[in-house]
């Protein structure tokens, strides 16, 4: 459960911004969008949120920032040697943007226990990490270390309530990669719960490839195929069954102005090899026979549908984090409803799974669909860069019509488009 994420000097976001799945105080569709965790002093949570902007507001560095925290914390420890640098993207539109940290920090629950974890970084090293943990009413600083610039040396702290062999631990940490990583490829299981939240967090941006796999691979298992199939009938797409074929690189085409060398290689690489392909069953109108389409002949939507149809349903069934940028990309805006839905639906959501999107389709506004602290906005200021906000700082009337509002421009967060003559 993700409670509140900050990044800082990220891409388009210079200083920190927020953003947080608490829940406001108000009672519109508390059992459908919120929930409240089981856990002691932990607040009533939102169950999505949505973020509006115009284009090159920072909506996808929203998604990329996540990605960049997760992917670091699962990989830093094994994927990278000491001296290589740290492939951070700082904000580059200010002249201190470069030659300071980038931050980030997650507030999450895992397995009933909140956790505030973060860490700063530069290029070439990390600068700053630290890990508390909320037992009871109060919190514990498990560890913190800290680059000191003037004696060039880390400072580190570990505390009371943090067991295991912390001085091997700390001595493994290479200087680009985290404690975190470290000490769980280390066998601390008191950090294990921490990393696997970092596991169960799902960011799918513009491309849908692998999930497309993950899918096929949900397929191979009859059971878990029709839970597929649910899903997609019921999001009104026009199909009778799926079925998983194996197919043979045979006959590989390349194009015409690849060189000679690198075709020979990708042909003894690949040929022979085989790969799983989806495909969709529709029955003839005058008969019981049916035809076989490949995934790849099936329209844009579908295909995205399809390919996001494993993710979602892990998400639902297991309670987890998922991030999408663009949900309305190829979709109709009733289907994105129905994406919605699943996910506020007490019955089919029961795990708490949560959703955080960017969309461009501000009919949902007014849907009655989404409470108002689920809606936030992106704009990016003066010095071009992304300020984060959330709908309720404009305290919109109950009845107050959102979507003209947003396309009025009430709550900022809107291309401008000056006259162009031509």
């Amino acid at each position: 459960m993700l409670i509140e994420f900050n990044v800082k000097n990220f891409r388009s976001f210079l200083d920190n911004q927020t953003l947080s799945m608490v829940a406001g105080s108000t009672k519109d569709l508390q059992s459908e969008n919120t929930f409240s965790p089981d856990e002691n002093n932990i607040p009533r949570l939102l169950k999505s949120a949505v973020v509006y902007g115009a284009n090159g507001s920072g909506k996808s560095n929203l998604i990329k920032a996540l990605a960049f925290m997760q992917d670091l914390v699962l990989s830093s420890s094994k994927e990278s040697q000491e001296g290589e640098a740290i492939k951070r993207k700082p904000f580059l539109l200010h002249s201190e943007g470069p030659t300071q940290e980038s931050e980030f920090e997650v507030v999450f629950v895992q397995d009933g226990i909140r956790y505030q974890y973060g860490f700063s970084a530069t290029g070439t090293r990390v600068t700053h990490e630290w890990l508390l943990a909320y037992l009871g009413n109060r919190a514990q600083r498990w560890f913190e270390r800290s680059y000191n610039p003037v004696k060039k040396t880390e400072e580190w702290y570990f505390g009371p309530k943090f067991a295991g062999p912390k001085k091997t631990w700390q001595e493994s940490t290479r200087s680009n990669a985290l404690f975190l990583s470290t000490a769980v490829q280390l066998n601390s299981e008191q950090l294990q719960p921490v990393y696997r939240w970092f596991h169960r967090l799902v960011v799918i941006g513009h491309g849908e490839r692998i999930e497309r796999i993950f899918t096929n691979e949900l397929c191979e298992n009859e059971e878990k195929c029709q839970d597929v199939f649910k899903f997609l009938k019921e999001a009104g797409i026009d199909v009778d069954g799926i079925t998983i074929k194996e197919r043979k690189l045979d006959n590989l085409k390349f194009p015409s102005d690849m060189h000679d060398d690198l075709k020979a290689i990708l042909e003894k690489d690949l040929q022979g090899k085989s790969f799983k392909e989806a495909f969709f069953k529709h029955q003839f109108n005058n008969s019981d026979e049916f035809a076989l389409f490949p995934l790849t002949e099936e329209s844009d939507g579908t295909q995205k549908l399809f390919a996001y149809a494993a993710p979602w349903l892990d998400v639902l069934h297991n309670g987890r984090v998922l991030i999408v940028d663009e949900l309305d990309n190829s979709f109709h805006p009733h289907l994105v409803r129905y994406l919605l839905r699943l996910i506020h639906d007490q019955d089919s959501n029961k795990a708490n799974g949560q959703l955080i999107f960017s969309t461009h389709d501000t009919s949902i506004l007014d849907s009655k669909i989404l409470r108002r602290d689920q809606i936030w906005f992106m704009e990016k200021d003066s010095d071009q860069a992304t300020q984060l906000y959330p709908l309720t700082d404009f305290h919109p009337r109950k009845k107050e019509a959102l979507e003209k509002g947003y396309l009025q421009g009430r709550f900022g967060a809107l291309p401008y488009i000056g006259e162009v003559k031509f």
